[in-house]
């Protein structure tokens, strides 16, 4: 995949939520897809656990779908944009995986994961510590 693809399918969304674009499209809010967005994962979900790579390609497709949808309504709406959505978790994977992107080392999957737990906590700690500040 290239970055153009991306931008073809985030360029769709721009069409469809557009002036001329599709009415329900347009008239979608981020709380009328939550349901959605809750069943292209189940769709997933039912795709992994039946091993049909065919079907879980296209319900991938549409959970993206759904997620770029949600985020393009955000941006209209002024509240984030998809590089701040794509920032972020870039950062947040970054953060979580020091053994790959700093000097820590790990020895097996397991360590690997308990790792990624411990840095996760560590987030929430310090989110939870930097909300309560007045």
């Amino acid at each position: 995949m290239t970055i153009k693809e991306f931008e073809i399918h985030l360029d769709l969304i721009r069409k469809l939520r557009s002036e001329g674009g599709c009415p329900w499209d347009r008239a979608q809010t981020i709380e009328s897809l939550r349901s959605d967005l809750m069943s292209e994962a189940e769709e997933v979900e039912r795709a992994i656990n039946k091993e049909d790579f065919d079907n879980l390609k296209e319900e991938l497709g549409d959970l993206i779908w759904s997620i770029a949808l949600i985020t393009q309504i955000a941006e209209e709406n002024e509240l984030f944009a998809m590089k701040d959505v794509l920032n972020d978790v870039n950062e947040k994977i970054v953060r979580r995986h020091p053994h790959v992107f700093g000097d820590l080392k790990v020895q097996s999957a397991d360590e690997a994961l308990k790792l990624f737990y411990k840095m996760k906590a560590k987030e929430k700690r310090g989110k939870k510590n930097k909300d309560l500040v007045i």
